[in-house]
């Protein structure tokens, strides 16, 4: 399978949020939002061009990845641009092949050559650990309020970056859309049944997750 990644082109734009929509669809709640979020992110002040990649096999697009810039706001006053993804999405029919992995490594080293010390998202832990993500807790990054949600995840780019002080993540206000707005853009797609299934009751459990400040001891026997 020979897998060839490029940077999104503007014919892609509809195929791109095509695939989104089918990835997440009936996946986090009945229906999904991320399509929108794909079309509203490329007009955005924080979008990142050079970070923008597709995956194709044989000529046909089957996974995307898009990155915003972020902020760390450190206790001292200190604030440092990153980046985070979203959406990373893969085709139902291609998933859990490597190609998620491939644009995930393709980027980082993107961001690496920009100088960018941290990839900050949020996501599962099951999907995103694999690849060196730990959570914020680990790395003194919280968000705003100061919490550690199960599923703030950080990734070191530079070596020794994290471990001096407190960090607070502020991603892109891109993120913060009217779902109302979101519904009236489905409507322009074919339309999708949406169903409830038993991953949405499992993202209603991570959403609401948060770790906390304690020591943790490992028992040896």
């Amino acid at each position: 399978m020979n897998i060839d990644i490029r940077l999104e082109a503007q014919d892609d734009y509809k195929k791109v949020e095509e695939l989104t929509r089918e990835a997440f669809w009936n996946l986090y709640m009945p229906g999904c939002d991320e399509h929108y979020l794909c079309h509203i992110l490329r007009d955005h002040k924080d979008f990142i061009k050079e970070l923008d990649f597709v995956a194709e096999i044989d000529g046909k697009l089957i996974a995307s990845i898009m990155y915003t810039r972020s902020f760390l706001l450190g206790d001292d006053n200190d604030k440092v641009e990153i980046v985070s993804f979203g959406p990373l999405c893969v085709h139902p029919e291609y998933q859990r092949k490597g190609i998620g992995t491939a644009l995930i490594e393709k980027t980082r080293n993107v961001v690496e050559n920009m100088n960018i010390p941290a990839i900050v998202i949020y996501g599962d832990p099951h999907n995103y650990c694999k690849h060196g993500f730990r959570n914020g807790i680990d790395y003194q990054v919280s968000n705003m309020d100061g919490e550690y949600p199960l599923g703030l995840l950080v990734l070191e780019i530079q070596s020794g970056f994290f471990g001096q002080k407190k960090w607070k993540i502020r991603q892109s206000d891109v993120f913060k859309y009217d779902p109302k707005d979101a519904i009236d853009f489905d409507k322009k797609f074919e339309e999708k049944e949406k169903r409830i299934q038993y991953s949405q009751e499992i993202f209603k459990i991570q959403i609401r997750s948060f770790l906390r400040e304690t020591q943790l001891t490992i028992a040896s026997t």
